[in-house]
């Protein structure tokens, strides 16, 4: 049979080489270029590329009748094994002295002839794509097969349209496979997927084992599979996928190019539903009319063989054929030199007996970067890499496949070449068959069914506020028993869910199941090392849990507030009239009091008699005039325009004040109130006082943060905890206040109407449930947790914390301080104050500049300061005062002039300047 086997071959290598017109020069002076050609023979890809090669030479030479050139192959059999290729390789370089090289077809073989090409710098031309081996690092590599990591980016659009967040990879172990794995991995994270995990399978992988590997896939959640192999592993795994139960509804299976090109040489099927991408090559009468010739010439060389045309291999290996007679006809004649160069001295080593071609440097350029509309359509190679423009998503049904879809670069996948958006691919695309024989388009992950694996959902375990999560073990039944408000909820999210999900509670405690095992922040930690598939409870959504967790919309309202015990009534109280203001209101009043009066004093000081007099009779008047404005009774009348500005400005100010002030009293005095112990949990801070919280809570974190004291932190795990420590109070054990969020706070103060909720609130997230990063059941989750907020919550809410409303609703729990603030008066202060200085600054500027020749006098700078006081101190001289004396005599006083003028009826006299006016005669 192997004599027959090497006869045969011999018969196919004189066909192919006398079919070749070798008079296609019209003088008969064509030169004769010898290549090797080398291919696994027995395989199908082998079989169908020489039957492609041999028709592409005798068409060329029937279309150029002119050549300088003909090609003369030389058929080698790597028989699938990479020694044997690379032993083939330098058997052509050796012996036969071939110019170029078309093969091999695997990457492992074609990574050792690469290297021999390389170093005998003969070009080496194969359809090869895994990614590793490389034009760029291998410049005597040209791939006349698109790279296969080009095929990623429509694969990765197809995940991207349908919105599947978690892909598992199956792929080939060897070169092929590990080469394209991170490529994909890489393209899989810049649309948000997850890759859950890669599944390695070697090619002689035995069927049980990949059985039991396909079970181990079942088991996991993820439906959306990426196969990376070759044709021959993939028939068997696809066998093994059905005998597996994994070709149903809900599961999605996606194979690359290698494989969906050769699908007509393998039995699909076992791949019913598959989505497979593949390189675009349009129907073409051309190419029609190959597949009929090609499928003769195949048939009557492999009659035991049926297959009904050729693959896209085969046709590029037509075009490179093409490819490599054009360009030995770039080379000039005169430069065609098909001799190697040899050292002179004896080789040790077949390598180092092949030598360095010469013709090889020349023909490179020409085959690196070419381009002509080929069999396959546009045949570009750029850098000794084939492009690809168009890939095909094709969907394998019945008998064959059907196209989908197609891609192109830039864009996103559409039904036909016509480009569409994303956000019309599902609709575009709905004709797809699925596993399973259905048309619903999968979620891509399950929940598990079977018993083992179920649901695992951690809860939290604790003594007190069972209202809202408690858990507890049943003798009887063996189980764990979760009840409360957030199990409640958390049942009917997962009843509004559109597909099932079986579930089983397990108690976050100790080994001996007698005490919590840790924090909230503990149990949201054991969800990202895996122990539970979910928390629920009452776990705030907090930013440092959710960098190791997903969580789903809350279902509460947020928020972290205080409760404090309610004052007594106050009205009856003797100090009640202070109330109305804050302690910093009334200070800031009293300050602007005595600085208005004050700067009044020093307006009026030298031009109005009224202030002047003794000094204690000045301070009196400063206080007395300042004060009098409060029920706007000062009599003094102002002679300064500055002064009257100022006090006028300032009458303003104390009419909101005293407005305020009324209201707020009359308020106080009339309407009953709830008033809470303290407004501010800073106040309770600074008085050094104590602040209880929920054990296993956050807020003792946020309690430190903002300043308190670790010692001045007290937890409590129940309500009636609550109620004790309040009542006893700071100083004898308890707390002041009682920092908690929202849901804890409205059913405390139904239960206990004796305090009240007061102070800011401090803004959280809320309630929610806790998943893996990634995991798909978040989306549709929140989604039901809208659905039941809407419809189911407030009968929930009723059924565990009671219709009636309480004590905060009925009364007006929320409470701030009702004392008004300096922060509500900062504006007319603020301009009562600017005004105040700015007429203060303006008078002093004024008198030192009518003083200005004491500051200029001879002295110290004691003595003109005192000068300058005694002068302020002075009555001004330029003032003109008329004074009535018994309404007869009318006296005028003109302190600047040299004599004093009195009027009386019966005529006048004159004085001297300085005279007393009790000395003068009326």
């Amino acid at each position: 049979m192997a004599n027959n086997h090497h006869l045969l071959l011999l018969f196919l290598v004189v066909i192919t080489t006398t079919t070749i017109p070798v008079h296609g020069n019209g003088n008969g002076n064509s030169i004769k270029i010898g290549i090797g050609v080398i291919l696994d023979m027995a395989s199908m890809v082998g079989k169908i590329t020489r039957t492609c090669f041999s028709i592409a030479l005798q068409d060329f030479y029937q279309q150029h009748t002119n050549t300088t050139t003909i090609i003369v192959p030389n058929f080698r059999d790597s028989k699938q094994d990479n020694v044997q290729a690379a032993s083939a390789a330098i058997d052509l370089l050796k012996n036969l002295q071939v110019i170029a090289i078309f093969g091999p077809m695997k990457s492992s073989q074609a990574d050792f002839v690469t290297d021999i090409g390389n170093k005998s710098k003969v070009p080496i031309i194969s359809p090869a794509t895994t990614p590793s081996l490389s034009p760029n690092r291998n410049p005597y590599f040209i791939r006349s097969a698109p790279n296969s990591s080009a095929n990623i980016e429509p694969i990765t659009q197809f995940i991207k349209s349908f919105a599947w967040k978690q892909v598992v990879f199956v792929y080939e172990d060897g070169d092929y496979g590990t080469s394209f794995i991170p490529c994909l991995s890489d393209a899989m994270l810049t649309i948000g997927a997850k890759v859950m995990y890669r599944s390695i399978v070697s090619p002689s992988a035995s069927d049980d084992w990949i059985l039991q590997e396909l079970y181990k896939l079942k088991t996991m959640q993820t439906r959306v599979f990426v196969v990376h192999t070759l044709p021959a592993l993939a028939s068997r795994f696809f066998k093994k996928v059905n005998e597996a139960g994994m070709m149903e509804k809900g599961y999605v299976w996606i194979i690359t190019e290698v494989v969906t090109s050769q699908l007509h040489t393998l039995d699909i099927d076992s791949m019913q539903g598959v989505i497979g991408v593949k390189s675009f090559i349009p129907r073409s009468y051309r190419l029609i009319n190959f597949e009929k010739r090609w499928k003769t010439r195949f048939r009557s060389q492999n009659p035991e063989v049926d297959v009904i045309a050729p693959d896209m291999f085969g046709i590029w290996s037509y075009d490179t054929v093409f490819a490599l007679a054009m360009a030995f006809e770039k080379v000039a004649s005169d430069q065609i030199d098909m001799t190697f160069h040899r050292e002179m001295k004896s080789s040790t080593t077949d390598l180092d007996a092949i030598g360095t071609s010469e013709m090889g440097p020349k023909l490179l350029p020409w085959i690196r970067n070419l381009r002509f509309e080929g069999l396959s359509g546009n045949f570009h190679i750029v850098d000794g890499q084939l492009q690809s423009y168009v890939y095909q998503i094709v969907n394998i049904i019945g008998k064959g496949e059907k196209p989908i879809g197609y891609w192109t670069p830039g864009n996103a996948i559409s039904k036909t070449l016509k480009l569409t958006t994303n956000k019309q691919l599902k609709d575009e695309l709905g004709a797809i068959t699925w596993p399973g024989d259905t048309h619903l388009i999968p979620k891509g992950w399950e929940i598990p069914t079977s018993n083992e694996n179920k649901l695992r959902v951690g809860v939290p375990a604790k003594g007190g506020f069972v209202q809202f999560i408690d858990a507890n073990f049943d003798p009887q039944t063996k189980k764990v028993v979760a009840t409360g408000f957030c199990v409640d909820v958390f049942k009917a999210v997962v009843d509004a869910l559109p597909y099932a999900v079986r579930s089983e509670f397990i108690p976050f405690v100790t080994p001996d199941g007698t005490r919590p095992a840790g924090s909230y922040n503990d149990l949201v930690y054991e969800v990202f090392r895996g122990k539970y598939d979910a928390v629920v409870g009452d776990i705030t959504i907090l930013a440092n849990r959710s960098e190791y967790v997903d969580f789903t919309l809350p279902y509460t309202e947020a928020g972290v507030s205080m409760i404090v015990p309610i004052k007594v009534d106050e009205r009856t109280s003797a100090w009640i009239f202070t109330r109305p203001l804050e302690r910093d209101l009334w200070i800031t009043t009293g300050v602007f009091f005595i600085y208005t009066g004050v700067v009044v004093w020093i307006l009026e000081h030298r031009v109005n008699k009224e202030f002047r007099g003794p000094p204690h009779q000045q301070v009196g008047t400063i206080f007395w005039f300042s004060l009098s404005t409060l029920v706007f009774a000062h009599k003094e009348k102002l002679k300064s325009n500055l002064s009257r500005f100022v006090v006028a400005v300032w009458v303003f100010v104390v009419l909101v004040l005293t407005s305020s002030y009324t209201a707020s009293l009359t308020s106080m005095l009339t309407v009953q109130q709830l008033q809470p112990l303290y407004t501010d949990i800073h106040e309770i801070m600074r008085n050094g006082e104590s602040v209880g919280y929920q054990d296993g809570s956050f807020v003792a974190g946020m309690l430190i943060g903002m300043g308190f004291d670790g010692s001045k932190l007290k937890s409590y795990s129940t309500f009636e905890e609550y109620d004790n420590a309040l009542q006893i109070g700071s100083k004898n054990g308890g707390v002041s206040a009682i920092m908690d969020e929202l849901p804890y706070i409205r059913v405390f103060l139904a239960k206990y109407c004796k305090y009240i909720m007061t102070g800011p609130t401090y803004k959280t997230a809320g309630f929610g449930f806790a998943f893996p990063i990634g995991s798909p059941l978040v989306p549709d989750v929140s989604r039901a947790v809208l659905q039941v907020t809407e419809e189911q919550m407030r009968n929930i809410s009723n059924q565990w914390f009671g219709g009636a409303a309480g004590c905060d609703e009925q009364k007006g729990a929320k409470v701030t301080s009702d004392s008004l603030t300096l922060d509500s008066f900062k504006g007319p202060f603020l301009i009562a104050g600017l005004s105040s200085t700015s007429a203060l600054i303006i008078f002093l500027l004024m008198f030192l500049y009518e003083n200005r020749e004491k500051l200029m006098s001879e002295g110290s700078i004691s003595q003109k300061l005192a000068a300058i006081a005694k002068t302020f101190d002075n009555e001004s001289r330029k003032t003109k005062e008329v004074v009535d004396i018994d309404k007869s005599p009318a006296i005028s006083v003109y302190h600047q002039e040299a004599v004093v003028f009195c009027h009386d009826e019966g005529g006048s006299s004159t004085t001297e300047p300085g005279t007393p006016l009790t000395a003068i005669e009326t």
